[in-house]
């Protein structure tokens, strides 16, 4: 039990420290964040009628000037913020909690080796953000919803009076209808699309899980070529912001387009979910309605037909299926995009998502950092109250020949903690 607990706990610590840190950039950048989903979904909303071409946003600066002036100042830019920050604090939790615990797993298998194989640290970020999305991508397409329903209710007003129509009698303008709640949007979504509806865009969000894997294999990458071999451990506030902007602003051009599919899958029924979009909703449901169509006749004549034609109707019905099933990835999303609207549809947005990410990563990970910190003096502070504990002495000491054997860095930089915290005299006593 108490070295199953030594194992979780740093785990634990750095799932918290990175929610913490998550917290504070989402904050900083979410009226960035609210900016950069509305254009990557204005495209489908243009091709569907939702809104029309003078309610779309020329770019990031332009968005950011219409928002302001037509729904109601600064506070338009934080539509949403309570539920995405309760999804962006869970998801770094369970994100962090798994890659850590992943991490040190594979370290251990390897003999307490300082660093994994590229391979290995693509495959341990990619599980860790599989097992995170699992659990917070419903609440991902509501915070989705909510960051577009305040353009869709904006476009229903402005749409509801022309320049030519009569002034109403009353001076006062109608009040506009007051914003839906969460678990108003999770009932719409259950309504229209099942409870797996909940977990729409979840297949992109595997897909997704390359950006935070190769986003930490490029941090770990570019600290070894960039930082000298003595800062490892102990790199400072900027260096830490630095690296870890500049591989999340690469991680995020390499898998930008899957965010665009992701995004269209997620607001596909916030504004029309009756009407299917001309490019592709009506083709999936043709598809899908010659499927259920030729199952049925298949049923109706298997009476009628031999052992033979039955396997062969059988086999066609496998092939339709699998060919609807391959039409939903997000694979398949993406180049419907491309083939429909151009190469040039996968990348609205770039520079707003650019911008997001090298400055709330930078932000999360400079916080992580000093959270973890405090934390980790805090763990000392503890230890310090209940040093004469046996079950404590026992497990510093643990930790203590752990960490001499990753070199004289962790070793100095343990021995300042505890002898920080301690003193010098519990130090030896161990």
């Amino acid at each position: 039990m108490p070295i199953r607990a030594s194992k979780l706990l740093p785990s634990i610590g750095h799932a918290t420290s990175g929610a913490g840190g998550t917290v504070v950039s989402t904050l900083a950048t979410y009226p960035l964040d609210l900016v950069n989903t509305r254009l990557k979904a204005q495209r489908q909303l243009r091709a569907d009628g939702t809104i029309s071409e003078e309610d779309a946003y020329a770019g990031v600066l332009d968005a950011f000037v219409t928002i302001y002036n037509r729904e109601g100042g600064v506070g338009a830019f934080f539509a949403g913020l309570g539920s995405d920050l309760a999804k962006s604090a869970a998801d770094s939790f369970l994100f962090f909690l798994f890659y850590t615990w992943f991490r040190a797993r594979r370290l251990r298998a390897r003999n307490d080796a300082r660093y994994l194989s590229a391979l290995e640290e693509l495959a341990v970020g990619a599980a860790a953000g599989m097992c995170a999305k699992l659990f917070t991508t419903p609440v991902s397409n509501v915070v989705t919803r909510k960051q577009m329903a305040s353009l869709l209710q904006s476009r229903n007003r402005s749409g509801s009076s022309s320049p030519t129509s009569s002034p109403p009698a009353s001076p006062s303008p109608p009040l506009p209808p007051s914003p839906r709640t969460f678990s108003e949007m999770v009932s719409d979504i259950r309504q229209e699309k099942g409870v797996l509806g909940l977990w729409a865009g979840y297949s992109a969000s595997l897909v997704l899980t390359l950006n935070p894997s190769l986003t930490f294999f490029l941090q770990q990458f570019l600290k070894r070529v960039l930082v000298p071999r003595k800062h490892w451990d102990d790199t400072n506030g900027r260096t830490t912001f630095l690296l870890a902007a500049m591989s999340k602003s690469f991680a995020t051009s390499v898998t930008y387009p899957f965010q665009i599919a992701k995004a269209r899958v997620q607001i596909s029924s916030t504004g029309s979910s009756s009407r299917p979009s001309s490019s592709s909703g009506g083709d999936e449901l043709d598809k899908k309605k010659g499927i259920t169509d030729s199952a049925e006749e298949a049923i109706d004549h298997s009476k009628n037909i031999t052992p033979q034609e039955a396997r062969e109707k059988g086999r066609k019905i496998s092939q339709s299926v699998l060919k609807a099933l391959a039409s939903d990835t997000i694979f398949a999303t993406v180049f419907r995009i491309a083939k429909a609207e151009g190469v040039k549809a996968l990348y609205d947005g770039i520079g707003g998502e650019l911008l997001k990410a090298f400055f709330n990563h930078g932000t999360t990970m400079l916080f992580k950092d000093i959270i973890h910190g405090f934390l980790v003096k805090m763990y000392f502070a503890v230890v310090f109250v209940l040093r004469n504990w046996p079950l404590i002495k026992m497990l510093l000491r643990e930790r203590l020949k752990r960490i001499s054997r990753k070199g004289d860095a962790m070793r100095s930089l343990a021995r300042g903690y505890f002898g920080g915290v301690l003193g010098k005299e519990s130090i030896k006593s161990l």
